[in-house]
């Protein structure tokens, strides 16, 4: 069944993210802060283009932004001409932005004084998975409003799962940003070592890959970075950024985070060296 949908962001995930939802046959109306980016957009793939992010919700029953940080989805929700203010009751409101838990809990509380729904959905799966139709995407909010989106979200997603209420998608996101940033150390510190030692390390790859080792950094990046090649995927700007939403989380809930910390400060040296829009796996970069 077709629903009437508005994309509010076109960013690198969400203008591929607005395509599936039009390739499954929903009638979309985009807005972007770049309007060519918008119109370019709708001589892609149909539907129409708004003026404001206002405008975009008002005939809306599901409205999707993919933002990228906090001021910028305030500006986009809360602004004069924020989605909030044209989206109509029981219309529901789907954050696929990484923000803070806090954000994600306030827009759920006055997403409810308007008898709006609304979930947080931070997504994994870098521009590949938005390109591809196949993001993971980890949800906080009602489970009758997810039940209501679920549908929409597999367009784009090869899993999402509901975690619990409003501010839960965002914090299973810093899990995984955690979980990335050690793994992307170690794996850049093994190739350097590897190299150093005066192995083949393509073929070191190939071999441990099929063990314990194997992750998906391993399986996606390690030729790359042997290769010296960033100039692709998820950007060292955007992990400072999500590392900081997480050391800032575990200083309220008392988790302890050393190697999440430590790297960290690593990526905040490559941002300061003018290597912000690089790749992530550029953090073999730092190592001689």
């Amino acid at each position: 069944m077709s629903r009437s949908l508005a994309f509010v962001c076109l960013g690198t995930m969400g203008y591929p993210m607005a395509g599936h939802l039009a390739a499954a046959g929903h009638r979309v109306t985009v807005h972007n802060r770049t309007a060519a980016r918008a119109e370019a957009w709708v001589a892609a793939h149909g539907g129409s283009s708004a003026a404001t992010p206002r405008e975009a919700a008002a005939a809306a029953e599901v409205v999707f932004v993919c933002s990228g940080n906090d001021d910028d989805v305030r500006d986009v929700v809360l602004g004069d001409d924020g989605i909030l203010f044209g989206l109509g009751p029981g219309s529901v409101l789907v954050d696929h932005t990484t923000d803070s838990p806090a954000l994600a809990r306030e827009l759920a509380a006055l997403c409810a004084e308007r008898d709006l729904g609304f979930l947080d959905a931070p997504v994994s799966g870098g521009q590949a998975g938005a390109e591809g139709g196949a993001l993971t995407v980890m949800v906080g909010g009602e489970p009758e409003v997810y039940e209501r989106v679920v549908p929409l979200i597999e367009c784009y997603a090869k899993k999402s799962l509901l975690l619990g209420p409003a501010g839960s998608g965002q914090l299973a996101k810093a899990v995984n940003q955690i979980c990335i940033a050690g793994l992307v150390q170690a794996l850049s510190e093994g190739l350097r070592f590897g190299v150093k030692a005066g192995l083949d390390v393509s073929k070191v790859v190939e071999v441990i890959s099929q063990g314990a080792a194997q992750s998906w950094q391993m399986d996606n990046r390690a030729a790359s970075m042997l290769e010296g090649r960033f100039d692709f995927g998820f950007a060292v700007d955007w992990m400072c950024k999500d590392l900081g939403i997480a050391l800032a989380e575990a200083e309220r809930n008392g988790a302890a985070l050393p190697v999440t910390r430590t790297v960290s400060g690593f990526y905040e040296e490559l941002q300061a060296n003018g290597r912000g829009r690089l790749d992530t796996s550029s953090l073999i970069t730092r190592l001689p």
